[in-house]
């Protein structure tokens, strides 16, 4: 008689909607979190906001709304709490295994933070306002989690800064940034391409008047820049325990956007040298051509990384 072939079952994958269950409920306090988190954000949303000369709500949220309405530039700062809800849910087994205890100390950050709020309320600076409140819900995970707490989550909380919407403000970095990608672009174009082109301000001309290019705060590769820097900041602290290490990574992020911003600009001046102003104008506003500035950064912090890899200790045998 033959022997009846019974195939096992392969192993289910794990839920994550279950892991995630269960490590909530191992966590202490968590309605006391909760409770606090649910009061913070409350406060925010009916004191949020005095700039109602610009846009008429209380809210902190309403503000941070209007202000994606009325600028594309903005448009990363959606994503990064999903980028720092995803860094948590990576370093969950960690986080798990830090001993949890209310500590009374993180009071004094989360007073700074209500007085910071405070100030940026009375000058109507809501900006100020937007960085206490990510201040405060970091003082309260560590009044009920504890320093511990504090010290596992000060990365993922600090890539909050990268979704604070700059506005006006970025023109302290465009401005600058603008006149530096201009001149290191007709730099190159002088001394290793060969192209003449004349510098104005953060003009671009052709001397035979064929086309002319202004380097507007767009195209001032401040977006690049700030996608750069927090992919820059992601991967150091991943990958990187040292401290110099991560500075190193961050640090390289500036000249390496500056550099993709130039060739982008480079792209242009060659089209519209080669053809006209027109395949020049084509380069600016196509999409794809957009990612060029992202390429050699990528591929620099790349590289980077590599020759800044921590060596893994071979313990040899006994």
């Amino acid at each position: 008689m033959a022997a009846e072939n019974k195939s096992v079952p392969p192993e289910a994958a794990p839920d994550w909607r279950a892991e995630a269950s269960a490590l909530w409920r191992e966590l202490p306090q968590r309605w006391m979190f909760v409770g606090l988190l649910a009061a913070w954000v409350a406060f925010f949303h009916f004191l949020g906001n005095s700039t109602l000369g610009y846009v008429n709500t209380a809210s902190l949220f309403g503000w941070f709304k209007w202000v994606q309405s009325v600028s594309s530039e903005e448009a990363h700062t959606w994503f990064m709490p999903l980028v720092v809800a995803v860094l948590f849910w990576w370093k969950r087994a960690e986080l798990m295994a830090v001993p949890k205890q209310i500590w009374w100390p993180a009071l004094g950050l989360f007073v700074v933070a209500l007085l910071l709020h405070v100030v940026g309320f009375m000058v109507q600076q809501t900006r100020i306002s937007f960085a206490a409140f990510f201040i405060g819900i970091y003082a309260l995970s560590g009044l009920v989690w504890g320093w511990k707490w504090w010290q596992a989550t000060f990365f993922p909380f600090f890539l909050f800064a990268f979704a604070m919407p700059l506005g006006n403000t970025a023109e302290v970095v465009t401005v600058p940034l603008r006149m530096l990608a201009t001149k290191l672009a007709v730099f190159t174009s002088h001394t290793v391409l060969g192209i003449n082109v004349i510098q104005q301000g953060a003009s671009i001309i052709s001397p035979t008047g064929k086309y002319q290019y202004e380097v507007v705060a767009a195209c001032s590769g401040i977006r690049s820049l700030t996608a750069i820097l927090a992919l820059s900041t992601i991967f150091s602290f991943v990958m990187f325990k040292s401290n110099w290490r991560r500075a190193a990574m961050i640090g390289a992020a500036v000249p390496l956007a500056v550099a993709g911003n130039v060739l982008r600009l480079m792209t242009i001046i060659i089209a519209a040298e080669a053809v006209d102003a027109k395949a020049g104008n084509y380069v600016h506003e196509n999409t794809w051509f957009s990612l060029i500035p992202y390429v050699p950064a990528i591929i620099g912090l790349l590289l980077l990384g590599r020759w800044l890899e921590e060596k893994k200790e071979v313990v040899p045998k006994p």
